[in-house]
């Protein structure tokens, strides 16, 4: 089933929908019978009553929303908290020896992440402008994981039971930030806590059954620019399982509903390793972003002008 936060026209209040099979959105306070003002806070229910949810949309004879009359917010919006991992090898190694570095040691022994803006995340559609004093704009294609049920210390062999289902995300990069930021040790800060695109739902985790095996999710993922396809890859590849994260995360810290996990970026998932002088160059107003995940759906962004110039 799918699951968003929408903005209807004329709103100022977000709105958590779940998807009918004919393609509209119903509103899913009505759905669960009780009140849903965030999604983060409906998660726990949801999760545990899949099933019901979706026969009751398939019968729902009730007011429906039809894409048209609205505009797609980040499916849980202002998580209570945003970990984004670096998990996929050929991006490590690919970004890291841009700057004349091997991968380090302990990157094989754990998973390492830093906290992001969890209240600078955009929704499909909407527009992104680079930070001030940047000019090196990039995109990153990574897979979102949003929390269902929370959990302390959690085990890797339960740790699918804790995800609500997936999404994409776009941790839009500020690379001549992110070039002086890493050199001081910390971060990065600046050149990421400006925007991050997430949605356009979430897909919960029963769609995603038969690819899941072991520890191991099998999607592909890839990523256009003005059309033109510039990366490609699959969850598969990643190092670091999506359960081996969640057990990192949540290793003496509380995960909770709603909180989103990213996975890093896939090898070639960006501009910075493919090279700006084989990509058309870094991200300017007017590109179209488009990334792409099996079974989730198309995340699309349009690089406008910095305010001001």
């Amino acid at each position: 089933m799918r699951l968003a936060t929408i903005l209807p026209r004329g709103s100022v209040e977000p709105v958590p929908v779940a998807a009918a099979p004919d393609g509209t959105w119903i509103e899913l306070a009505g759905l669960i019978g009780r009140a849903a003002p965030r999604m983060k806070f409906a998660l726990p229910w949801v999760a545990a009553h899949l099933g019901h949810l979706a026969e009751r949309a398939a019968a729902w004879k009730g007011p429906r929303y039809r894409e048209s009359e609205f505009a797609f917010l980040p499916p849980v919006v202002k998580p209570p908290s945003f970990r984004d991992f670096y998990a996929f090898e050929q991006h490590v190694k690919t970004a890291r020896a841009k700057r004349g570095l091997d991968v380090p040691a302990a990157w094989y022994e754990m998973p390492v992440f830093y906290f992001s803006n969890h209240n600078a995340l955009i929704g499909h559609d909407g527009g992104v402008h680079a930070p001030a004093g940047s000019a090196e704009l990039d995109y990153e294609l990574e897979l979102g994981v949003v929390i269902g049920h929370g959990g302390r210390d959690i085990a890797p062999e339960r740790a699918w039971e804790h995800v609500a289902g997936f999404t994409i995300v776009n941790d839009f990069s500020a690379r001549d930030l992110q070039r002086k930021e890493v050199t001081v040790g910390l971060g990065p800060a600046k050149a990421k806590d400006f925007a991050t695109g997430v949605g356009p739902w979430l897909a919960t985790r029963d769609e995603f059954a038969d690819r899941i095996e072991g520890e191991k999710l099998t999607l592909e993922m890839s990523a256009r620019v003005n059309g033109r396809e510039l990366s490609r890859g699959n969850v598969a590849s990643l190092h670091h399982s999506i359960p081996r994260l969640l057990a990192q995360a949540s290793r003496d810290a509380e995960l909770f509903p709603g909180d989103l996990i990213g996975t890093g970026t896939v090898g070639t998932g960006c501009i910075l390793e493919l090279g700006p002088e084989n990509t058309g160059g870094w991200l300017k107003p007017g590109d179209v972003v488009e990334l792409a995940v099996e079974r989730i759906g198309v995340l699309r962004h349009r690089i406008a002008a910095r305010p001001g110039m």
